[in-house]
């Protein structure tokens, strides 16, 4: 039972269906691929031979020459130019046995339709010379009788047949219709006519001038209709000069000539020789937010995006011999002729010279004509199964050092019937360019040579049995990796594999014992360990000189800095001593005075910080001023830490923060003794806070995704807290507020702090007004491969509230007894209630970046702490609970706002 494929149908792609017949002809639009596929199969065809490739042919209009051919099993794809669209039909077909099939009616006919159009034109003196005789400015000619050549180049009209009309351009008058040519075809969307016939235009031309101009206008036969240029002029070829001068009066006619073309062997990146590998895969184990998973790369899959392919040619050389006196091929030379055969319909445009020999048996110029026999045999050979005759040369070579002598008599000398039968041969040679394309490279991460990563590698349809090189030079189904530059033993290590999936170990230059892990700071900068893979076949890689595949690995190093700056004093600038309230010193003029201070302290302050040699007496700052620098590698194993000998080395950093710190050292000590205005108790003290801040910044090597999963990029978080950023308070003595304010309180006041003193106590009500804001910018990540950035998120905070502090102490002592206290009485009692407000930039997968906002009050907080102390013994009791205030409001269910 017949098997293989009865049908083939379009599977995807725009085409005319009112232009086309479903399963016969298929007209499709220009600059687009169009798909084909099995509709229907023989029905002696398996389910197993249904996977097996097909042999995919593009053959000429009348199935003699095959144009394009290679195997597939996944389909086949085609795209026609405009320039090598119209009415002409390409006949698509599949075969799994790889033989055409001439009596049944298996493919399709496919053509491309587009707006016709003359693209170009132009009048030459020799054919498919660039430099064109036509121009405007009559400085070239040509004279009546020389032959001249018409090369048109179209869009929509290949394999139509044209009507040349050839005018000759009057003056004031309507132009004269010169010339008809008839029957011109329009090959690979080119008219190229040689025009013998110019002498007769004289004869036809009114009122001769010296130089004539001429130009044509081209009508499609189907249509009836004048094609345009571009500009929609039908007018083409402008002008021909013609002088009027006769270089002879020979008459021929016009020849319509196939378009000149230039074979030349293929460079391309897909391939289709049998021998051949088809994909390589490297799948390692990566361990990402404390999960391992395994990552799969397509390092190679049959040669998509393979960069400078290279025309690597070779030459190949097959013979195929006869026996005495024969011209008929026996099935060896059948077996290689086809293969032959199949290798050349592959590798478009390679020109094949088939060289043909005899023995010096016979007469010489028998024997030159048998050898000619014998290399026309093959020609047909080849041109039967589809291979272009004009890509063909045959000759006959005749007798291989032939001995006829003067007279024509066959004169052998030796008689070596082993040379005889060398010598009955036709010798098949051309020229094609292997595949030979730049390294690819596969960047991996991984730790040191005592750990090592192991790496899988797949090398899929791998098979050089049927390598098309001669037998000394034939492919091997070997795999080897080439360990360039190792961190242990000295020279090359190569490692061979037979199986196409295999382990394999890699490691960086960065040792466990290393160390000076600075000199990997940045590690994508360090040079990387290499490892050379090499796979080879005829259809990808064929130089063997050439790695496919380098792998580097880089250390899975990774660093993290982290620094944090608070000051010991937590007021970075304290006002106090405000002037008591009288009628006779009113405020806003000692407001003007402070001020003024103000700004005096201030300017000493900044001269002050510029002084470099004070950042040598702040040694403190180191202590004060947190900086880490961590690295761990060898998959965590190993860690170094640097702290201040690192510090040091940033010293300039450090000053910045010292010149702060003494900038605000200097406006409290300098306010603090010039406004001083009474030895008592400041009722007022106005802090601002020094900020605090802690940031955490890390790097290391990732491989990336996407496009970059070749590669490894260094990817950086950034986590940076600033609590506050700034910070200001306004504390209140209320006693000492409301003994200056009205004489009933201020005695009532000194009563109370008098009888506190008999009994050796105290007390202290205190207001204070705070507000503070603060940044916390969180797990920012940055891609350096592929400028990305994600994740992160920024809260932007702020606080004000009001906190009232009041304290009560007394104990009673015994005099003549022991100094210790017989009782003692702490009373503490704190009143808090604040607004807080927060503002979360961040970003969701939807919709992008969004604003989230949060406000707050904590309530009344209320506590009370007694504290008493009898001989010793201590008994607390606690009132109020800080973490459960009266009135607590949270407001947390705001919408957001996407600012995208």
């Amino acid at each position: 039972m017949a098997k293989g494929v009865k049908k083939i149908k379009i599977t995807k792609g725009l085409y005319y269906p009112k232009m086309s017949v479903l399963g016969q002809r298929i007209t499709i639009q220009p600059d687009q691929w169009v798909y084909f596929g099995v509709e229907e199969w023989l029905p002696g065809t398996t389910a197993e031979d249904k996977k097996k490739e097909l042999i995919w042919m593009r053959q000429s209009n009348d199935k003699q020459n095959i144009v394009s051919q290679l195997p597939s099993s996944t389909g086949y794809k085609l795209r026609l130019t405009r320039q090598m669209c119209g009415s002409y039909h390409y006949y698509v077909e599949a075969s799994l046995s790889g033989v055409r099939d001439k009596k049944y009616a298996t493919g399709l006919y496919v053509k491309g339709w587009c707006e016709p159009k003359i693209i170009s034109s132009k009048w030459t003196l020799q054919r498919g010379s660039k430099d064109s005789i036509k121009n405007n400015k009559k400085t070239k000619y040509i004279s009546y009788g020389q032959t001249v050549y018409l090369n048109l180049m179209t869009e929509g009209l290949n394999g139509n047949t044209m009507i040349v009309e050839l005018w000759n351009r009057q003056s004031l008058r309507d132009d004269q219709l010169i010339f008809v040519y008839t029957k011109v075809q329009v090959i690979d969307g080119e008219i190229n006519l040689k025009i013998d016939n110019t002498y007769s235009w004289m004869a036809k031309v009114n009122h001769i001038l010296d130089v004539e101009e001429f130009y044509i206008k081209v009508k499609d036969t189907a249509s009836n209709q004048y094609i345009k240029d571009n500009r929609g002029d039908n007018l083409h070829a402008i002008y021909l000069n013609v002088k009027n001068k006769v270089s002879t009066t020979n008459v021929n006619p016009i020849e319509n000539q196939t378009p000149t073309k230039v074979y030349k062997p293929d460079v391309n990146a897909a391939r289709y020789e049998p021998c051949k590998f088809e994909v390589i895969k490297i799948t390692e184990t990566e361990v990402k937010e404390g999960k391992a998973n395994n990552t799969t790369v397509k390092v190679f899959d049959n040669g998509n995006g393979l960069k400078k392919v290279r025309a690597e040619q070779e030459h190949i050389l097959r013979t195929i011999f006869y026996k005495f006196d024969s011209t008929i091929l026996d099935k060896d030379g059948e077996a290689v002729l086809n293969n032959i055969l199949k290798f050349l319909l592959e590798h478009q445009g390679a020109t094949i010279t088939l060289s043909g020999y005899a023995c010096v048996i016979g007469k010489q110029n028998y024997n030159k004509s048998l050898s000619q026999r014998r290399a026309d045999v093959i020609k047909k050979f080849f041109a039967d199964g589809g291979l272009d005759p004009r890509r063909i040369t045959s000759v006959g070579k005749g007798e291989v050092d032939p001995t006829d002598d003067k007279m024509g008599r066959d004169n052998i000398k030796y008689r070596d019937e082993k040379s005889y039968e060398n010598n009955r041969r036709v010798d098949i040679s051309f020229v094609f360019n292997a595949h030979d394309a730049e390294t690819i490279s596969y960047e991996v991460v991984a730790p040191t040579v005592s750990t090592k990563k192991d790496l899988v590698i797949d090398v899929v349809g791998f098979d050089t049995k049927i390598c098309f090189r001669d037998s000394k030079n034939k492919h091997k189904k070997e795999i080897y990796v080439v360990d360039v530059g190792q961190a242990i033993d000295k020279g090359d290590s190569k490692l061979t594999f037979e199986k196409p999936s295999f382990s394999y170990s890699v490691y960086s230059n960065l040792s466990r014992f290393n160390a000076a892990p600075l000199a990997y700071l940045w590690p994508m900068g360090t040079n990387p360990n290499q490892f050379h893979l090499h796979v080879h076949s005829c259809r990808y890689f064929s130089n063997e000189r050439r790695t496919p595949v380098l792998m580097k690995a880089y250390p899975d190093i990774k660093w993290t800095l982290e620094f944090s700056f608070n000051f010991s004093n937590p007021a970075g600038y304290t006002h106090g001593n405000l002037p008591e309230y009288s009628r006779q010193n009113p405020q806003p003029k000692e407001v003007r005075e402070i001020t003024r201070e103000m700004r005096k302290a201030q300017s000493k302050a900044v001269a002050s910080g510029k002084e470099a040699a004070r950042i040598k007496n702040s040694p403190e700052m180191l202590t004060k001023f947190g900086l880490k620098l961590q690295a761990e590698w060898d998959g965590g194993r190993q860690k170094a830490e640097y702290g201040g000998e690192f510090a040091e080395k940033l010293r300039s950093v450090l000053g910045v923060f010292i010149r702060y710190k003494e900038m605000a050292d200097r406006v409290k000590e300098t306010l603090g003794g010039a406004v001083k205005m009474s030895p008592s108790k400041p009722p007022f003290m106005f802090e601002v806070e020094a900020p605090s801040l802690s940031t955490s910044i890390s790097w290391y090597l990732e491989r990336g995704g996407g496009k970059y999963d070749k590669q490894v990029s260094t990817v950086g978080t950034l986590n940076f807290k600033a609590d506050p950023l700034v910070g200001a308070n306004f504390v209140i003595d209320l006693l000492a507020v409301g003994s200056r304010m009205h004489p009933f309180v201020a005695a009532f006041v000194a009563g109370l702090q008098g009888t506190l003193a008999l009994a050796n106590g105290g007390i202290t009500l205190e207001a204070k007004f705070y507000g503070q804001f603060s940044v916390d910018f969180k797990a920012l990540e940055i891609n350096t491969l592929n400028g990305g950035v994600k994740g992160g998120s920024l809260d932007l905070g702020a606080k004000l509230g009001l906190k009232i502090l009041l304290k009560v102490s007394a104990s009673v002592v015994i005099k003549g007894f022991s100094a210790r206290p017989l009782m003692e009485i702490n009373v503490t009692g704190q009143f808090d209630a604040y607004f807080s407000a927060k503002l979360t930039l961040d970003s969701d997968e939807k919709k992008g970046l969004f604003v989230k906002p949060f406000i707050g009050f904590s309530g009344m907080i209320i506590t009370f702490e007694v504290e008493i102390v009898v001989r010793g013994m201590k008994m607390t009791r606690k009132f109020g609970n800080e973490n459960d205030p009266f009135l607590k409001v949270d407001i947390d269910d705001l919408p957001k706002f996407y600012l995208t």
